[in-house]
């Protein structure tokens, strides 16, 4: 039992945010362009040799933080992008909860609940590490999060609203909030609204419709529908 548990006791250990275990590699981007006209991305990682966390802020997901068996075999990795939908600033986190191997998918309900707990702390290292940029640009605070729940299983497959930033910060758990049922989906042509066209998560979980085509509680991340993820949403 005390191996099955392993990779969830990795999560980030206890909820308490320390800027003192947070580094910060800033990979070609600059504090002074706002993520509206420029890709930025955040790629949060833990390391059980320092007990430290890595933040790679660039313009793309660092992966070379992502490689080797033990981020393979626990998946403890979250990734997040700033995206511009009509005209309106939103940051995009995904975190893997099951899905790879066997292991995984044992103690997917446990990944789930203990990514929720640990998601605030995680909100609080993107802040705190990106600070100059959203001390730039203090209305970046307001822009809702959108949590990406990946996993091979259905009831954990979903995404949920956590507010604006400055409120998702402090959450304790998962939670939906019913301001926003869903992102709002970026224009379909070349627009001035809508930046990036596509998204720089190479993440490419798709999950059809018991209806056999698009339903409306599947989101299309950019501009194609390569990319789908089942909504956490109640049918009215």
């Amino acid at each position: 039992m005390a191996n099955l548990l392993l990779p969830v006791a990795r999560l980030f250990g206890q909820a308490i945010f320390e800027a003192s275990k947070l580094n910060v590699l800033f990979l070609g981007v600059d504090e002074k362009k706002h993520p509206s006209k420029l890709p930025r991305t955040y790629t949060l990682t833990h390391s059980d040799i320092t007990a430290k966390l890595t933040l790679a802020i660039s313009h793309s997901i660092n992966n070379s933080q992502l490689q080797g068996w033990a981020n393979r075999l626990y998946r403890d990795e979250v990734v997040a992008e700033w995206k511009k939908v009509k005209s309106k600033m939103s940051l995009h986190v995904h975190c893997h909860i099951s899905g790879g191997h066997l292991l995984l998918d044992l103690i997917a309900e446990l990944r789930y609940f203990i990514f929720c707990k640990e998601l605030p702390v995680v909100l609080k290292a993107f802040v705190h590490g990106d600070g100059d940029l959203l001390n730039n640009y203090p209305e970046l605070q307001k822009a809702l999060v959108w949590i990406y729940f990946h996993s091979n299983m259905p009831e954990y497959n979903k995404v949920e609203c956590w507010g604006p930033l400055w409120e998702a910060t402090s959450l304790d758990g998962c939670r939906t909030l019913t301001c926003e049922s869903m992102p709002e989906r970026p224009c379909v042509n070349e627009c001035s609204c809508c930046f990036p066209a596509a998204s720089m998560i190479p993440w490419t979980h798709y999950h059809g419709t018991s209806h056999g085509g698009d339903d409306e509680n599947v989101a299309l991340i950019g501009r194609n529908d390569v990319t789908k993820y089942i909504y956490n949403r109640k049918r009215n």
